[in-house]
């Protein structure tokens, strides 16, 4: 008789790739790249005529996918997203966990809220997302989770307190699950990007920054691409580009003080 130990649970329903941040930038990509899965797409955003135009040019490529507006600050959001799924009789073989927004300028005169809400988006939501579809996901063996960290997450960011500590988070939190994983059949990826040529760092205000102008970007698809292959290739983390291997390589070395005082300097609001 075969060992019971070993068996897969019966799979119910069929496989969807879940994807926050869908409405713009790198989750978007990600999103484009996702079709190649065959698997149904479930776009999840804030934009409903973002998303409802990128659901339009998938399925146009042959893809199936549903465009879903939710604020990942709602506090029923995840059990929406859950909702989604279930009413279609899917389940999440992979995680895409791209939504965040950053807050510009010093703690203690921006909105208190905004810090607050960025919390609640780029750290809470993740987990939240994260351990409720990993679990299926290790009794399936197989699927995984891209979450989407950042060289940031290697630095402490004055004027960018939360932000830069929310990606150490994304960048620890994934390094530990994809450790916990091994050998499961699930891979769990942190894509830790430089800057990016998408509106985060117009909405949030620090594209006018020294720092930010100093820094080379990418694009949001090339980026995405580094991360899907990576990502299909089984890494646990994916650093885009030479520049911003050396930059994390730099913040390893040296003094956490000396680090601080330059970003600190170059990230000044002006």
């Amino acid at each position: 008789m075969p060992d019971k130990s070993t068996q897969q649970p019966p799979v119910q329903g069929k496989p969807a790739i879940v994807i926050t941040g869908a409405s713009s930038g790198i989750g978007q990509a990600l999103a484009r790249l996702a079709v190649g899965e065959g698997a149904f797409l479930l776009l999840i955003g804030r934009s409903q005529p973002a998303l409802d135009d990128l659901a339009a040019e998938l399925a146009a490529s042959g893809a199936q996918a549903a465009a879903v507006s939710i604020d990942l600050l709602a506090s029923d959001a995840i059990e929406r997203i859950e909702g989604e799924l279930t009413g279609r009789g899917l389940y999440c073989d992979i995680l895409i966990n791209s939504a965040g927004f950053g807050v510009f300028g010093p703690a203690a005169t921006t909105s208190h809220r905004e810090h607050l809400d960025l919390i609640e988006v780029n750290i809470r939501a993740l987990t939240d997302l994260t351990l409720r579809f990993l679990p299926g996901m290790v009794a399936r063996r197989r699927g995984g989770i891209i979450n989407l960290g950042s060289i940031t997450g290697y630095a402490a960011g004055p004027n960018m307190s939360t932000y830069y500590a929310s990606k150490a988070f994304v960048n620890s939190f994934s390094a530990a699950l994809s450790a916990e994983t091994a050998g499961t059949g699930v891979t769990v990826t942190c894509l830790e990007p430089g800057v990016v040529r998408t509106a985060f760092f117009e909405r949030c205000g620090v594209g006018q920054s020294r720092l930010m102008k100093l820094m080379p970007r990418s694009s949001a698809a090339s980026t995405a691409e580094a991360g899907w292959r990576g990502f299909k290739a089984g890494r646990s983390t994916v650093i885009p580009r030479g520049i911003n291997q050396l930059a994390v390589g730099i913040c390893r070395i040296l003094p956490r003080s000396a680090i601080t005082r330059f970003v600190g300097a170059l990230q000044r609001p002006r």
